[in-house]
């Protein structure tokens, strides 16, 4: 992606700074346009819709070690259907100790509350995101969100710099490796489970991957807090432009929204879980048969919140084309082939924009609404 720019096209303000400076209003860059203020959308739809939660799912007896077992079909049926109908799940019972998620949370915590000299040393610019952010796109004048961010590459090795990730607090390093280690573990654990489920081998989508030559990284979301929450958001809505997130989010706040049809849904996040959603490059493989899912991230006047995502993603020059096997004549590819350097190439310059990329795919040959 060497055509991004080296520097972003205005002076960079961390919003951390903004929030612990006191200000009763926000700076008109951050205030979004009415349509896109966080107030709950009018629709049609009963109350009760607005109430509902995405599915939580025990995956405590699916697992066998690191392999599955196939014959728990309430719990590959379950995955199914909210991988079909939400785009977006929890798990519990995924592997992952309680330990290490606080841990990771909270090193990050501390990060963001160093002396803003010890974290601009890993202050990041557009051509790799890697670092210290506080905006996502490069167009200038655009409407900004109210937080700041660490990006960091964990796979493929060949990228990998461990010298870029933040050597404060103590043990942040070692903390960042375990906890990716982790992660890299249950998300091809999911690959299997999302490769059965679409009637395929169960390293089919692994291999539409790149098999062991796939990616992965870290954002670390850091939203502080904000003195008029209802007039921007923390996270503009979009769909994640990779394959899988598996998102840690912060059990002392809500703020994570899902849009169901025309309403947005609140996150209530259950204790110790892991929350998943579908990417942008697995509805293309599988053919819109699972489908990424716009959110959002709601800011608060009373809390600061931290998040953890990890992105895993396909080999970044692998043209990606809906699975042959999922291909009917009654079904044609809806999408055309791309790889995830040219698209995430999108977002990078645009910043987030709903799901406007995953629908410039579509093949001529076949339009869905």
């Amino acid at each position: 992606m060497s055509c991004l720019q080296q520097e972003w096209p205005e002076p960079i303000v961390r919003v951390q700074s903004l929030s612990e400076s006191g200000v009763s209003v926000i700076p008109d860059r951050y205030v979004k346009p009415p349509s896109e203020r966080p107030n709950p959308i009018i629709s049609d739809q009963p109350l009760e819709v607005e109430e509902a939660n995405i599915p939580l799912i025990d995956l405590q007896d699916l697992l066998i070690g690191e392999d599955i077992d196939h014959g728990s079909t309430i719990i590959l049926n379950q995955i199914s259907e909210a991988c079909r109908d939400w785009g977006f799940f929890q798990v519990v019972n995924h592997g992952v100790t309680l330990e290490l998620m606080h841990r990771a949370l909270e090193v990050w915590r501390h990060f963001f509350h160093l002396p803003i000299e010890d974290k601009q040393v890993y202050a990041n610019s557009p051509k790799t995101y890697e670092g210290y952010g506080s905006r996502l796109g490069v167009e200038k004048g655009a409407i900004l969100d109210w937080s700041d961010y660490f990006f960091l590459h964990y796979l493929p090795n060949s990228i990998k710099d461990c010298n870029k990730w933040p050597a404060l607090p103590n043990h942040m390093r070692e903390t960042i490796e375990e906890y990716c280690g982790q992660l890299v573990k249950l998300c091809g654990i999911l690959m299997k489970v999302f490769s059965i489920n679409l009637g395929l081998g169960e390293d089919h989508l692994q291999k539409s991957f790149g098999g062991d030559d796939f990616g992965a990284c870290m954002r670390v979301n850091f939203y502080p807090k904000c003195p008029q929450p209802d007039l921007t958001l923390g996270l503009s809505p979009h769909s994640d432009p990779g394959g899988m997130t598996i998102l840690l989010p912060d059990d002392h706040v809500a703020g994570l929204q899902v849009r169901r049809g025309d309403s947005w849904i609140t996150v209530k996040v259950a204790p110790g879980a892991f929350i998943v959603n579908i990417g942008d490059q697995i509805q293309v493989l599988s053919n819109a048969n699972y489908r990424s899912v716009e959110h959002r991230v709601m800011v608060n006047s009373a809390k600061e919140r931290v998040s953890l995502a990890f992105f895993y993603n396909p080999k970044s020059d692998l043209p990606l084309e809906p699975v042959k096997e999922l291909v009917t004549p009654e079904c044609p590819a809806l999408y055309t082939a791309m790889t995830f350097n040219e698209y995430r190439l999108y977002i990078r310059m645009k910043g987030p924009r709903g799901k406007s990329q995953v629908e410039s795919l579509k093949s001529p040959r076949r339009i869905v609404t």
